[in-house]
């Protein structure tokens, strides 16, 4: 197996900033359209933003030519108000994927 740096994994990889209307089953209606379409999620965090009406969901996902569709895709989904890409060194996910690595 060939060895990938960890700046060169970065590279393969995209953040996903998305905020949404904030009520069950929202989290699942998004990544549920990864996983149809057979896209790995490699890490997910969601918070709550100002009085809890909307959330901010990260995803950390594979950079590959399916990405532009899906992020069309996700923007179309009724809860979703706003889909921002960030590189995949985005801060959010920076600490955190260093630290699980072996």
């Amino acid at each position: 197996m060939n060895a990938v740096s960890r700046n060169e994994l970065k590279a393969l990889r995209a953040v996903l900033e998305i905020d949404v209307n904030n009520h069950p089953g929202v989290m699942s209606h998004i990544v549920g359209l990864f996983a149809r379409r057979a896209c790995n999620v490699e890490g997910i965090l969601c918070l709550p933003v100002g009085d809890g009406r909307q959330s901010r969901i990260w995803l950390l996902v594979n950079e590959d030519g399916r990405l532009a569709q899906m992020i069309r895709q996700v923007d179309k989904l009724e809860d979703v108000l706003a889909i921002r890409r960030h590189a995949g060194d985005h801060a959010v996910f920076a600490g955190l994927t260093d630290h699980f690595r072996p």
